[in-house]
């Protein structure tokens, strides 16, 4: 996949079908616009996606929120699901002031020879955000593209929306939170050293920590999946502060693997989370958080984890 970052400056060489967004928490509907454009490959077209860095909400101060999918993350799932060519289009005071009809015209047409859109409906971009669906349904006859307004895609009655997604993630329901993104909620990282608690009490962990910039669940304790050496593991998997055994006030990601001993640190790790058990707890001590540690352990085994898909846990 080819990445365009950070210039204005650039030029597809053929004919595009292109989807455009945030595509924060790549759920259902992202993908079922991404599916549209990919579809189009086998025209020989090329299937671009556009985004903007930074995201618009970010750019115009509307928000400080943590994102569901980090830029890398964007950039493995849409490597994976065949993406040609993703542009990660420049957001500054120039840029966002471009006006709609020229942004159409100049940038999606001239410069990426779109000719085929698809969208949805709630599409904005351009100054102010004043383009929309139906300035491309007015300018797609005359500049010669196609368009695919993409209506939204319902889970129970309600639009499945990266708002949706967010609460749900930050209520702990994982396994709507699943439904929403058709696969479930991950957290990726670099295994670093941690205290070694665990291998002291004969429950061995591996710690991750995660960007900085990426949103968590509640703390607490969740059964999870996670993916190492190009396999997939049972695990249950803490997110805290521990404290019980620290005072310190960072936040990390902290996994016992079923059936594992394998030396990972340094390791890209992904963790699938499936199921919130229970909250962040302070212990007496360290063997009543043994013994915690050992029910959340043998409650793991118990648990029906679901089952495997290739598709839902490639990353």
């Amino acid at each position: 996949m080819q990445i365009i970052a950070g210039t204005c400056d650039f030029r597809l060489p053929g004919k595009s079908a292109v989807a455009i967004g945030k595509f924060d928490g790549i759920h259902l509907g992202h993908k079922e616009l991404l599916r549209r454009i990919l579809a189009k490959k086998e025209q020989g077209i090329t299937a671009v996606v556009l985004t903007f860095d930074p995201p618009p909400e970010v750019f115009f101060g509307k928000r400080e929120q943590k994102e569901l999918t980090t830029l890398q993350e964007k950039r493995d799932i849409f490597r994976q699901m065949g993406i040609d060519v993703l542009i990660e289009y420049p957001l500054d005071a120039v840029t966002a002031a471009v006006e709609p009809r020229a942004f159409v015209t100049d940038i999606l047409v001239h410069q990426m020879h779109m000719v085929y859109l698809a969208a949805g409906y709630d599409i904005s971009f351009g100054d102010k955000g004043m383009g929309n669906a139906a300035l491309l349904k007015e300018l797609s006859p005359v500049l010669g593209y196609e368009l695919d307004i993409v209506e939204k895609i319902c889970l129970e009655e309600k639009e499945i929306s990266s708002t949706y997604v967010r609460e749900q993630i930050e209520l702990g329901n994982m396994e709507t939170a699943a439904n929403l993104l058709g696969e479930p909620y991950s957290l990726i990282g670099e295994v670093m050293h941690g205290a070694k608690l665990g291998r002291n009490i004969g429950m061995p962990t591996i710690n991750l920590l995660p960007e900085s910039s990426k949103l968590l669940p509640p703390n607490g304790v969740y059964f999870s999946y996670v993916k190492v050496f190009n396999k997939t593991y049972k695990g249950v998997t803490n997110i805290g502060k521990k404290p019980t055994v620290s005072d310190e006030n960072q936040i990390g990601v902290e996994t016992y693997i079923y059936d594992f001993d394998k030396d990972v640190y340094g390791k890209t790790v992904t963790v699938n989370l499936l199921h919130f058990r229970r909250p962040e707890m302070k212990f007496s001590g360290i063997e009543e958080l043994k013994a915690q540690m050992f029910r959340d352990m043998d409650a793991g085994r118990a648990y029906a984890y679901p089952a495997l898909s290739t598709e839902n846990y490639s990353r």
